[in-house]
């Protein structure tokens, strides 16, 4: 099972279209329920540079 990225801070980017947060688009945080921990795991993959790119990482 793949862990979900949500930490609640659930506000969309309107230049990038990434939330702020998790650095999921609108469509990837609908189709996290039903998705697969293939797709999952690929959401996931990048995300890290998302965040990065918005200076949002604190990793």
């Amino acid at each position: 099972m793949i862990e979900s990225p949500c930490n609640r801070t659930c506000t969309i980017d309107e230049s990038t279209g990434w939330c702020i947060g998790c650095g999921r688009t609108i469509e990837e945080i609908i189709e996290w329920g039903p998705a697969s921990d293939a797709q999952k795991r690929e959401i996931v993959a990048g995300l890290e540079e998302r965040m990065k790119r918005m200076g949002q990482w604190h990793g």
